[in-house]
């Protein structure tokens, strides 16, 4: 029977490094870390001009890209202002105005559109906006909420031969708790976008 062995190095070592880990696996005590997105790089503001033989006219900013809608159902006039770079667009759609009537079955169909996304909305805020000059009436809509699938709309009308109507869509699962920054970048251009807004006689 052996009463004194001697230990080796590489043995003591080995232990220490056991006991160690042992001891500090023990004293271990995870934690969920909180949940973060990806950075996203916002462009600098430079606006240009949509001017066409289009009846409407107005200012976008200029990493937008005007393109025609080539949905099915789709009528003239009918644009979407793409954000490649967001993944979002503006869908733009317009209706001649014939009679009051139409008026206010554009306007019943715009608040049936917008009533959609009200049960995933949090808050929803209602901006008017007038141009007595250029005869431009107009309502944009902010609809707040992490699931809301377009986070914001507008029409605008001269309420006797225009009405357009527009709304920000992504083309995402729908998570505006991350788009935040995308959307309050866009917010600053939609609101260029009423501002600048103009009609044009055919």
């Amino acid at each position: 029977m052996l009463r004194n062995q001697i230990f080796s190095p590489a043995l003591i070592i080995f232990a220490a490094l056991f006991l160690t880990s042992f001891i500090s696996c023990n004293h271990y005590n995870p934690a969920p870390l909180p949940k973060g997105y990806v950075r996203i790089a916002l462009p600098e503001k430079e606006y240009v001009s949509f001017d066409t033989l289009f009846p409407y006219a107005f200012d976008y900013p200029a990493y937008g890209k005007v393109i025609n809608d080539t949905h099915p159902s789709a009528e003239p006039y009918w644009i979407n202002l793409a954000f490649n770079d967001f993944d979002a667009a503006v869908h733009i759609s317009y209706k001649t105005i014939n009679s009051p009537e139409d008026l206010v079955e554009y306007l019943e169909d715009g608040r049936n559109f917008l009533n959609k996304h009200i049960p995933k909305a949090t808050s929803f805020q209602e901006k008017n906006y007038l141009d007595k000059e250029k005869n431009v009436y107009g309502t944009l809509f902010e609809i707040q909420g992490k699931e809301a699938a377009s986070p914001m709309q507008f029409f605008i009308t001269d309420s006797t031969n225009h009405f357009l109507r527009a709304s920000l869509y992504f083309n995402t699962i729908p998570n505006n708790d991350s788009l935040a920054p995308v959307i309050d970048f866009l917010r600053e251009d939609i609101a260029v976008m009423m501002e600048s807004f103009r009609w044009k006689e055919l």
